[in-house]
């Protein structure tokens, strides 16, 4: 077999994923986030950014503008539908290491049930459509998991896939308020011998 057979071989491992684009990896699960929207947690996530808008502070006005209550900035539909990393008599993390990871995590690609194992994991790209905004009060959470695309590529960082998936936001009535593409590279990092070799 030639080299540069060898060299593609990895790629084959990624096509049962290539395969699968268009399934719903959650079988229309919603999985909603640990807590409601509430007026100080918004109170908390605009602190540090400083973003002064009355329609997020004051609950006058977002009732004049027609709101129940005040409403959650866009920018943090993510937060308020990432499920409890931790729950009490749980362990998170099973090793002091450096770089120690948590035993699971809602933001990974380790429930994956195709394709090769992988050990590194990043973000690369977010899109989303926003229907309506959030009022405090309101739970949000996600649902639907849709693989959208598959690319197998090879990058400086390892061998891998740069996947996309899409969910709808949804309250607690099932109503659509937002829909998430996410972009992610799922990949076996090269090792450092590899890496010092380039």
């Amino acid at each position: 077999m030639s080299g540069g057979m060898q060299t593609e071989d990895w790629k084959a491992e990624w096509q049962p994923v290539v395969d699968a684009v268009g399934r719903d990896f959650s079988d229309g699960e919603t999985v909603f986030g640990a807590d409601p929207v509430e007026r100080g947690a918004i109170r908390r996530y605009l602190e540090p950014l400083e973003f002064d808008c009355a329609l997020h502070t004051d609950p006058a006005v977002a009732r004049a503008a027609g709101f129940a209550d005040v409403t959650m900035p866009y920018t943090g539909v993510l937060t308020w539908t990432i499920p409890p990393l931790w729950q009490p008599g749980e362990v998170l993390f099973d090793s002091d290491d450096r770089n120690a990871q948590p035993v699971r995590s809602p933001i990974n690609n380790q429930d994956m049930p195709l394709g090769p194992k992988t050990t590194g994991f990043f973000g690369t790209d977010i899109d989303i459509d926003f229907i309506r905004p959030v009022v405090a009060g309101e739970r949000i959470g996600r649902r639907g998991r849709r693989l959208v695309s598959c690319v197998p590529k090879e990058t400086s960082v390892g061998r891998g896939a740069f996947l996309t998936w899409e969910s709808d936001v949804v309250t607690e009535t099932g109503e659509v308020v937002a829909r998430i593409r996410i972009g992610t590279y799922a990949y076996v990092p090269k090792n450092k011998t590899e890496a010092s070799d380039d």
